[in-house]
């Protein structure tokens, strides 16, 4: 390809939230605009990887589809040419060069990997799978096949990206050039101009992210939540016993996530929402605050995604689908012929 790639995706198996909403989709929605005239755009749902945890399977395909659909209605940029939106599963050259990977891949290597023991350590001994310890090698051939410089992963998945070069090093070294190797994990954070990425915490337990509401039903505000259940629960935050706003995650992180969450939604600067809430001493004010601009954001989301239907979605996933199947094939019939199966 001409173009350099950027990968990037998010998981599907679960409803996406606020958190999910202003720490990762907006950011893509983002990178995707301001990037797409420049580099090749592959936004891929990963729902391979959705299977190396407990799932509900009888909704999983519909919640992948509406998933879908709730990017594409937070912005992204789907009518330009270079940018792709496709399934994992629909190019079958992710799970065969994930297989050929194995091969070349060392069992310690798999068991140091961090994020395999902190995820075995909060699941049952008989539903931690082959898949969870081994799923990094999938992830290796998500960026591989398509020879992407560029993947946007945050810190957690720093050991996943250096095996992914690694592997690509190796590859390379025994067979001659086959893998472009994406940039270092310090290269990605620059590239996307940022350190880290925003994170909103629980509405209940400030402590805590946001996450799914199986976890935190009360604390977790759903993209598809009304704008009277997304009320209901900022109107019902932890705050705290100070009884005056001041930003301040240590001592004030229920009132600080208010903050945050007001600025990032509002368009404001974070300077300028503290400013005007700093000293006020009636945090039921800052709440209705909070919940005005939660409801006008919703509302937004929801009518977008609502208008796209089933059979709109569809024939733009095929066609997405079809464009990077192209280059996926040509790199594993390039690495087919290098290990001696073509």
């Amino acid at each position: 390809m001409s173009r350099e790639t950027i990968l990037t995706g998010l998981r599907t198996n679960a409803e996406y939230h606020l958190g999910n909403y202003i720490g990762a989709i907006l950011p893509m929605v983002h990178m995707a605009k301001s990037k797409s005239d420049e580099y090749q755009i592959n936004l891929f749902a990963p729902d391979l990887h959705s299977f190396t945890t407990p799932i509900d399977h009888s909704k999983f395909y519909r919640q992948t589809i509406d998933n879908i659909k709730m990017f594409i209605a937070c912005g992204m940029p789907v009518d330009h040419d270079n940018v792709h939106i496709y399934r994992q599963s629909r190019i079958s050259a992710h799970s065969e060069l994930t297989w050929i990977l194995s091969n070349f891949t060392g069992f310690g290597e798999m068991s140091r990997m961090v994020e395999f023991k902190e995820k075995s350590e909060r699941l049952k001994e008989d539903r931690v799978s082959v898949g969870l310890f081994s799923y990094p090698i999938l992830m290796a051939a998500d960026i591989l096949l398509y020879g992407a410089k560029w993947v946007p992963v945050g810190e957690d998945q720093r050991q996943h990206l250096e095996f992914t070069r690694d592997i690509a090093m190796r590859m390379n070294n025994q067979f001659g050039d086959m893998f472009v190797l994406p940039e270092t994990i310090q290269k990605q954070q620059e590239f996307v101009s940022r350190d880290s990425a925003p994170r909103i915490r629980s509405l209940r337990d400030p402590s805590k992210k946001m996450s799914k509401s199986v976890d935190d039903p009360a604390g977790t505000i759903q993209l598809s939540d009304t704008a009277e259940v997304a009320t209901k629960k900022i109107m019902s935050a932890t705050t705290d016993s100070v009884g005056v706003v001041n930003y301040d995650w240590d001592n004030q992180p229920g009132i600080t996530n208010l903050l945050t969450i007001i600025a990032l939604l509002s368009g404001k600067s974070q300077q300028e929402v503290n400013d005007q809430w700093t000293g006020c001493e009636r945090y039921g004010d800052l709440k209705k605050a909070a919940a005005e601009v939660v409801s006008i954001t919703l509302a937004g989301v929801q009518e977008k995604s609502t208008a796209i239907s089933d059979d709109q979605l569809e024939e733009f996933l095929v066609a997405s689908e079809s464009a990077v199947q192209e280059t996926a094939l040509e790199t594993l019939c390039k690495v087919q012929k290098a290990i001696g199966l073509r």
